[in-house]
């Protein structure tokens, strides 16, 4: 049976800025949902959460968003991206760039819906309808037409089924990886800033050096954009938004003289917005211009060198300041300085963390193939193409 969402659902509606009614962010207190929250897979990320208070939130009654809501991007880069409001997220609240969507349960399982707004071909259909704008969008009335096929309740909850639990194996090594890097940083900080193994004083055997006495940094080239594609031609070409996901969203046939091929456990480091050292955990791909790697002169130092860097990366975009766009770049990694200790704690220090980098890196990449079966399953099973009627969950 085709449905419209509007035909499905009690509610489709977005929010407002506060700053629009007068009110203001704070510093914490009900959950403010931008656009950016919302990336690849059920899971909104609360990294990027602004906060309103009690008040605001009331003043706000329209956009006040309840547990199981799907979450809907209508502009910009994240158009398409959604995400479920879960227990752990409400209270909160979004703007006017984030669509609600109540899915009525008494007609569909409100997870169906969610899967079937992330087929290619749906977002392929929303993109050609926002492509009549300069600025990418969509609005209320064209989400509402959004053409579902909708089989019977018992066939939703099969397909959602075997969905959910791929989703639920990538959300577990996502976990996985958090508790990793939290480990490893209390134990860096706990070594190397804090000094406890060392009564919590320095040891004067350590040496002030520069940045390249552990690291060579090798830049990203520049990539013809005219040679980029979506379609899978040549090899995957990352830039600055691709490296938080870590998904391949662009392509390239050129084969540039200055290219560097991204690796797996390669920490790279965009250098235009926000500077983040990520560990990257996919296939080879081409490094395009303002992306950098750091690339460890010792051999299992993968850990101390990503740890070491994130403060000095975090400080200069905090005494940054412009009315556009942050930058950072070889003059700004040229002064940097670090407390460089012996080698024996360091390889102490590496006998622990390698095999962590390692999981991070083999977890990272098993998500990646997790994702390709889970968005191929996906349109076979919204058409029937895959029955699942018999299957035993």
């Amino acid at each position: 049976m085709i449905v419209t969402l509007k035909d499905i659902t009690t509610k489709i509606t977005k929010g407002t800025t506060p700053t629009s009614i007068g009110c203001k962010f704070e510093k914490s207190g009900i959950n403010f949902i931008k656009s950016e929250s919302l990336v690849d897979g059920k899971t909104i990320d609360k990294s990027k959460f602004a906060f309103i208070s009690e008040r605001t939130h009331e003043r706000l009654k329209r956009s006040q968003i309840e547990e199981n809501d799907i979450l809907f991007s209508m502009a910009g880069m994240f158009l398409g991206k959604t995400g479920i409001a879960t227990a752990e997220v409400v209270p909160a609240n979004t703007n006017q760039a984030v669509a609600i969507i109540r899915v009525d349960d008494t007609k569909a399982n409100y997870e169906y819906v969610y899967y079937y707004l992330n087929q290619k071909s749906v977002i392929h259909t929303i993109n050609t309808t926002s492509a009549q704008s300069a600025q990418p969008n969509i609005n209320l009335k064209q989400i509402g037409k959004i053409k579902i096929n909708l089989p019977d309740r018992k066939k939703q909850d099969q397909i959602v089924s075997l969905l959910s639990a791929i989703d639920l194996k990538i959300s577990n090594n996502v976990e996985i990886n958090d508790n990793l890097l939290e480990q490893m940083q209390a134990l860096y900080k706990s070594w190397f800033v804090d000094y406890r193994p060392f009564g919590g004083v320095m040891p004067t055997s350590w040496t002030q050096t520069g940045i390249y006495s552990l690291a060579n940094i090798i830049y990203g080239a520049p990539f013809a954009s005219k040679q980029f594609n979506t379609e899978g031609n040549g090899k995957p070409i990352i830039r600055i938004r691709d490296l938080k996901d870590q998904q391949f969203a662009t392509y390239t046939t050129e084969v540039h003289p200055k290219g560097y091929l991204l690796h797996p456990g390669d920490i790279v480091v965009g250098m235009d917005g926000e500077f983040r050292p990520y560990i990257w955990g996919n296939d080879e791909a081409w490094l395009n211009q303002r992306v950098c790697v750091f690339e460890n002169k010792r051999p299992n130092g993968k850990a101390f060198l990503y740890f070491t860097i994130k403060p000095l990366l975090f400080a200069i975009e905090q005494t940054q300041v412009a009315t556009t766009v942050i930058h950072i770049g070889k003059k700004d990694f040229d002064a940097f300085e670090i407390m460089l200790p012996d080698t024996e704690l360091l390889d102490a220090f590496d006998a622990i963390t390698t095999p962590m980098v390692e999981q991070i890196v083999s977890n990272s990449i098993e998500n990646k193939r997790l994702a390709i079966m889970r968005d191929a399953l996906l349109p076979k099973l919204m058409s029937g193409e895959i029955d699942v009627s018999d299957i035993q969950l």
